[in-house]
């Protein structure tokens, strides 16, 4: 009984947050314009404070772990092709819309809830394979979608001109540069002033809380019409899928220590991000959709995520399908 509700104090304030955000996006009409500052200030400001903070004082030996890179990407390109393909079904062959519910079943909401709750499950040893599977699973959906986008002539561009952009928009994304910074301040040691590190502490502290009471406040905007028929699995390969194949690989892979492996399960257990419902209104296609799945998979993972984490906690989990070889 102890060791259940130690799982509920340590997952209910996420949800919580986001349930906050929910009331008081349904009990106060403000308008939607409003949430641009806090949207800027999580993507431009805190978060990548946060992943500074993350890799800041890692070993480099951690930040080029390949195999382990090369089996958490290709997950979520599994993971997105099963997605992808369940959209084709359900939209009759119908690309834009099918790219859209690639993402929802395979983009987790790796940056607002994945470090504070991984972190917070499996401690500081799972900081380093949190920072590789934000930037790498980043770096393959946001190379991919605009590809797809222009294959299905939503991007009114040639592929060149497609491929200059998907490589600006790496380069110059904030969370990548934060990580370039943070890389260069494990390889030189750096220690930041007194004031400067404080600053930095209460900027990163401030990305979780803010983040998931904006996907709160989000939902609950912009609310669920009707229930879209391919939800449901889109949502089973998201929850359940993705972490068990997470499992399958890196046990093919290698040995990984047990943190590095229940990181990356957790990591892919998370609910659909925000960011899908960003995407889908850059695009102008499956917003409904996306809205649903954001809905259903974050009510959905209440149970699904807690389940991982109780058997993960437990020791039921192993950390690898094949120790005998």
């Amino acid at each position: 009984m102890a060791s259940i509700l130690s799982l509920f104090d340590l997952v209910l304030p996420f949800f919580g947050m986001i349930a906050l955000g929910y009331f008081c996006g349904k009990r106060v009409k403000l308008p939607a314009a409003g949430l641009a500052w806090m949207q800027f200030f999580l993507i431009y400001v805190s978060l990548p404070m946060l992943f500074f903070r993350l890799i800041a004082d890692k070993p480099l030996s951690d930040l080029t772990n390949w195999p382990y890179v090369i089996a958490t990407t290709l997950a979520t390109y599994v993971v997105f092709a099963l997605s992808f393909t369940v959209g084709l079904y359900f939209t009759r062959g119908n690309l834009p819309q099918s790219v859209m519910q690639g993402v929802a079943g395979a983009y987790s909401n790796i940056g607002y809830m994945g470090p504070p709750l991984v972190l917070a499950a499996l401690g500081p040893a799972a900081s380093a394979p949190v920072v590789l599977i934000f930037v790498f699973d980043n770096l393959l959906l946001f190379s991919l979608i605009p590809f797809l986008m222009a294959l299905a002539g939503v991007e009114k561009k040639s592929m060149l001109e497609t491929a200059r952009g998907v490589a600006w928009k790496v380069v110059t994304h904030p969370f990548n540069i934060a990580t370039v910074l943070g890389v260069l301040a494990a390889v030189t040691k750096l220690q930041l002033p007194s004031a400067l590190d404080k600053m930095t502490i209460w900027l990163s502290g401030a990305a979780a809380p803010c983040a998931l009471f904006l996907l709160g406040v989000t939902v609950a905007i912009r609310p669920m019409q009707k229930m879209p028929p391919e939800v449901p699995a889109l949502m089973f390969i998201k929850l359940i899928v993705h972490p068990l194949l997470i499992l399958l690989l890196l046990s093919i892979m290698g040995d990984f220590p047990p943190a590095w492996v229940f990181a990356g399960m957790v990591m892919a257990a998370l609910p659909p991000a925000l960011n899908i419902f960003v995407i889908s209104t850059q695009y102008g296609v499956g917003v409904e959709r996306a809205s649903a799945s954001i809905l259903v998979g974050t009510i959905a993972s209440m149970v699904t995520l807690t389940l991982f984490l109780w058997l993960i906690r437990e020791g039921y989990m192993p950390h690898d399908l094949f120790p005998s070889r």
